[in-house]
This record gives structure tokens, C-alpha cells and sequence, in this order.
């Protein structure tokens, strides 16, 4: 996998992280550890986009 492609499966997986957590936050049932752990993987995923493009 090409580190463009690797960049853009990181940038939808991201993208799809912050709808799921907005969508969760809507629900009045929902669970603020889940949120909390979306959340953390959501910030680790721009840190390693951020890393990954200062290489290009």
C-alpha cells in the first residue's frame, strides 16, 4: 500500500469516527466512556495522519 492510499484509509477512518461520535453524543442513552473511547482513537488516528504527512 502506497503511503498516499495508507493517508486516505486513515482520513475515512477518521471521517467515520467523528460521525459515529456524533451520532453517539445525540443519543440520549448514551455512554460517556464509550464517547471517551471513541474519542482517544479518533486523536490518535490525526496524530498518526499528522506524522505520516510530515514525511511526504
Amino acid at each position: 500500500m502506497s503511503m498516499s492510499s495508507h493517508l486516505s484509509e486513515l482520513r475515512k477512518k477518521h471521517q467515520t469516527l467523528s460521525e459515529v461520535i456524533e451520532t453517539e453524543q445525540r443519543r440520549p442513552a448514551s455512554d460517556d466512556l464509550d464517547i471517551k473511547q471513541l474519542k482517544l482513537q479518533k486523536l490518535h488516528l490525526k496524530e498518526e495522519i499528522e506524522r505520516l504527512s510530515a514525511l511526504v
